[in-house]
C-alpha cells in the first residue's frame, strides 16, 4: 500500500471537499497537488496566468513548455480548456466567479485571517494574486502543514506576518486534521493524523472544539 507524505495527505483531503462543477484556483505549492486527486470529479481548474481547464502534471515526455501554471510548473489541459490573458483571469477572480480558492499559508490566526505572502528576511516580488483570491473567491481553503520547522504551530492567536486580507478563510486543511472557522471559533470536524484532539489542543494552545 502506497503511503502518502504530509503534502499529499493535505492535497487528497482538499480534493474530497471539491464538488462537481466547481471552478477552482490552486495556489503555488501544496495546492497544486490537489489536481492529482480529482480524477473522479468534474472540477474546472483555473490559473492566474490565463487558463481554465488545467489538467494534472504531464509525464516527462509529454511536457509542453508553453503550458504552465501560475507557479511556472508544466501542466496538461482538459479537452474543454480555454485560454485568456491575465487581466481576464483576475476579472474572473475579482468578479467572484471562482467557487473555491486553495492557498498555501505561513500563518492563520484563530479567526481565519491568513498571512501567506511575506517571508521574513527573504526578497519577494510582491503579493501576487493572494489578496485578490482571498477577497474574491466564494470559498477559501488553506492548505499547509500544521507546524513550522521549529515545531511551533502555524495556527496562532494573532498574525506576526503581513496579512493577505481582512476576509477570513473557511477552513485550514493540514496533515493532522481539518479546521473550520465559524462564529469566531475553531472547530475540528475530521482528525486523520497521529495526534488526538487533546494533543492538538495542547500543541496549538488555542481553544478548539469538535464538530
Amino acid at each position: 500500500m502506497l503511503t502518502l507524505n504530509s503534502r499529499e495527505i493535505i492535497a487528497k483531503r482538499i480534493a474530497f471537499e471539491l464538488k462537481d462543477g466547481d471552478v477552482v484556483n490552486l495556489g503555488v505549492g501544496i495546492p497544486t497537488l490537489v489536481s492529482k486527486y480529482i480524477a473522479d470529479k468534474k472540477v474546472y481548474l483555473q490559473t492566474e496566468n490565463g487558463l481554465l481547464g488545467m489538467g494534472p502534471s504531464p509525464l516527462m515526455d509529454e511536457v509542453d513548455i508553453d503550458l504552465i501554471d501560475a507557479g511556472k510548473h508544466p501542466v496538461t489541459i482538459t479537452p474543454e480548456a480555454a485560454f485568456f490573458d491575465s487581466a481576464f483571469s483576475f476579472a474572473m477572480i475579482r468578479g467572484k466567479h471562482i467557487d473555491v480558492a486553495v492557498l498555501g499559508t505561513l500563518e492563520v490566526d484563530r479567526y481565519g485571517e491568513i498571512a501567506n505572502w511575506s517571508v521574513p528576511n527573504q526578497p519577494i516580488l510582491g503579493v501576487g494574486g493572494a489578496m485578490d483570491l482571498v477577497a474574491g473567491a466564494k470559498k477559501v481553503i488553506v492548505a499547509s502543514t500544521l507546524f513550522k520547522k521549529d515545531g511551533s504551530p502555524k495556527l496562532v492567536e494573532s498574525l506576526t506576518l503581513d496579512s493577505s486580507g481582512e476576509r477570513r478563510v473557511n477552513q485550514f486543511v493540514t496533515e493532522y486534521a481539518n479546521f473550520i472557522f465559524q462564529d469566531g471559533e475553531i472547530f475540528i470536524d475530521d482528525i486523520y493524523g497521529d495526534l488526538t484532539f487533546e494533543e492538538l489542543k495542547r500543541r496549538i494552545g488555542l481553544p478548539l472544539r469538535q464538530k
